[in-house]
């Protein structure tokens, strides 16, 4: 390398390999973009490159009109960017010899069941985290969502075993919560503590994540907590706001933490560098976090905006490449709170997005800007851009006629007419429901989740339920079946409805009279 300098020479090698030199500059367009295309009331956003934060920066409030600002502190749900923490706390067990993947679930937990005998003995600790029980999409969500309601983690052990497949065991791809709920449960009984301790105990301390928070925690005490929301006439509303304790969440395995942008930025810089925290986690569970275990299929946006080749879910991480670079990734949604994690290990770059309100399309476009300033910088556009694309594929689905249909000519089902229909009803694994009259009106509501209670509305010859709480995009259509015992059954009115809305997975059938 003579007459040149060691910097000189790594600047040339990166120009040669096509890499672009971050400018923390170069994120500040992408982040005001965002949070004026989509009238955000928070955001928090840092860039992580070779170990060092290049970019950290927040705005908004922690609560619309509070003038209670965020700050790198201020703690968000990640939603299920905890998917990967119960991985890695899995890894560490094994790491220690305290289980094993391919251990049988059983052997942990006896009273463990799915629907089909063979797998019940066939399923491994492995199966737990990559989505290939054969169950369908977000089966048996309604258990964890909509918070708060009563079901217990021992209540959705129970409750798999009456949760139909739609494929074969190992087959096939479908994204599953319930599944992290029963990992995380393992991992309590091979370690013979309570997950929340656990997690505290294996990830949180030892990494210096000091602002997560996970199980029981006040909310008054902790402070410094953005809450959800949503959009409302124009203004973001907070919806399921914090009282003063957050609960023991049976959901918290599979999306129930809490870190701050500092604890989030910390996670990125240990994973893509061991040399952060020595001896954490060994070479080998690193490999296996990372390693494609269960192919998923690749979608057109993923051909066209990133020229991916191969998609497939890790330990808690989905893996593709973007633009010939490796990257790893995983995103968070749940009611007014987005998150979304990307790392290109190779480059050593990482980028987390953090948002407290109904934010899907801001999540995708500011994330895509970010990282195609690495892996194209030729080809890098604008959050503005990318919005305009999604609006063209939301444009495309209703050209398409894939639009919730119009309902607005609803009105109050008469329970005269309904009396045939009315009764306690009970679902195998959901639980018991009421359709009965309640002060005039005819109520549909489940018994353990108080969220899901609503009115019967009449639209033409159909039925629906207009959800008391809850928005109109989750409402289903109501139809009871003819026979002896009668069965009531939902389906979704939006086809875009959050999959976690598993409607499709009930089947009631009445129990006995309204009381």
């Amino acid at each position: 390398m003579t007459g040149m300098t060691q910097a000189t020479w790594t600047a040339v090698l990166a120009m040669a390999a096509g890499m672009a030199a971050a400018s923390p500059a170069a994120f500040d367009p992408m982040f005001d973009q965002a949070r004026q295309q989509y009238a955000l009331p928070g955001l928090a956003m840092a860039v992580v490159e070779d170990g060092q934060v290049i970019y950290q920066r927040t705005a908004g409030e922690r609560r619309s009109g509070r003038g209670e600002a965020i700050d790198p502190d201020t703690l968000f749900k990640i939603a299920s960017n905890s998917k990967a923490m119960t991985a890695a706390l899995l890894a560490r067990l094994v790491d220690r010899g305290v289980l094993r993947w391919d251990d049988p679930v059983i052997r942990y937990l006896p009273q463990f069941r799915m629907h089909d005998p063979w797998v019940t003995r066939q399923m491994q600790v492995r199966d737990l985290l990559i989505h290939n029980s054969g169950l369908g999409l977000g089966a048996g969500d309604l258990m964890l969502w909509p918070e708060p309601n009563a079901f217990t983690r021992q209540d959705i052990i129970a409750g798999l075993a009456h949760l139909k497949p739609v494929t074969s065991f190992r087959s096939g791809y479908a994204y599953d919560n319930l599944m992290y709920v029963v990992a995380g449960e393992v991992a309590a009984a091979a370690a013979g503590k309570p997950y929340d301790q656990l997690l505290r105990e294996e990830v949180f301390v030892p990494l210096g994540m000091d602002r997560c928070q996970v199980g029981a925690w006040s909310v008054a005490k902790v402070g410094n907590v953005a809450q959800p929301h949503t959009r409302r006439d124009g203004r973001n509303v907070v919806v399921q706001a914090d009282g003063d304790t957050s609960p023991d969440l049976p959901s918290m395995a599979a999306g129930g933490i809490r870190c701050s942008l500092k604890d989030m930025t910390r996670w990125m810089q240990v994973l893509l560098d061991p040399a952060v925290v020595p001896g954490w986690l060994g070479a080998a569970q690193r490999r296996a976090l990372w390693t494609a275990h269960m192919p998923m299929p690749l979608g057109a946006r993923q051909r066209q905006w990133d020229n991916a080749h191969f998609y497939a879910y890790g330990y808690g991480w989905r893996l593709s490449d973007m633009d010939g670079q490796w990257k790893v990734a995983h995103t968070g949604t749940l009611s007014g709170m987005y998150s979304s994690l990307a790392l290109l290990p190779d480059r050593k770059v990482g980028v987390v997005i953090l948002i407290n309100g109904d934010a899907e399309d801001a999540r995708t476009a500011l994330m895509q800007a970010a990282l195609k300033h690495y892996t194209a910088p030729a080809q890098a556009r604008g959050v503005l851009d990318y919005a305009r694309l999604l609006q063209q594929e939301q444009q495309q689905r209703t050209d398409a006629g894939q639009v919730r249909p119009d309902t607005r000519a609803r009105r109050p089902a008469d329970p005269r007419a309904t009396r045939a229909w009315q009764g306690r009803y009970r679902d195998p694994w959901l639980g018991p429901a009421s359709l009965c009259p309640q002060g005039g009106h005819l109520r549909f509501s489940v018994d353990k989740s108080p969220r899901l209670q609503g009115r019967v509305m009449q639209l033409g010859s159909r039925w629906l339920v207009q959800w008391d709480t809850l928005g109109a995009d989750a409402e289903p259509w109501l139809q009871v079946g003819p026979g002896t015992p009668s069965t009531l059954t939902l389906r979704a009115i939006d086809p875009d409805i959050d999959f976690s809305y598993d409607y499709q997975d009930l089947q009631f059938t009445r129990i006995g009279d309204c009381p």
